[in-house]
């Protein structure tokens, strides 16, 4: 008898998980700048951060496609303050590619990369450290 009612209560909780709202994540999640990441136009509580930790991007064509060049205006301070890496999502959020950064190598955190002929919306992080990451939409079309 405990064993039946052990079983009905979990199935009345599984129908109760289903019945609750799902919030997926799709290409718009501008409502979480500012808080899940940031960008000059939300930059939260990093308002004079936002110069020297967003993505800077330019697009540029080879012989291959699209570049993409990504420069942060940001020093280096090993193991102190830097820019550990740039990335590139898809249109849905999903890994392209990325740059890690050698904190000690005295260089500036500056990346390329090869898209080809992708067409649509990309998204470019900069990743610092201290003041978490900044994102940059950039549009392909």
């Amino acid at each position: 008898m405990k064993r039946r009612g052990f079983l009905q209560t979990g199935l009345v909780a599984a129908g109760a998980a289903l019945a609750l709202p799902v919030r997926t994540f799709g290409a718009d999640c501008a409502d979480m700048a500012g808080g899940l990441y940031y960008t000059v136009e939300s930059p939260g509580r990093w308002a004079a951060k936002a110069a020297g930790h967003a993505p800077n991007v330019s697009v540029r064509s080879g012989a291959d496609g699209a570049i993409l060049q990504v420069v942060t205006g940001h020093e280096m301070k090993p193991f102190e303050h830097y820019i550990i890496k740039h990335v590139v999502l898809n249109d849905r959020f999903r890994f392209v590619s990325e740059t890690m950064f050698d904190p000690t190598s005295g260089k500036a955190p500056v990346s390329e990369f090869h898209v080809g002929n992708y067409r649509g919306k990309l998204y470019v992080l900069s990743v610092c450290n201290k003041h978490d990451t900044w994102l940059k939409e950039v549009d392909l079309t």
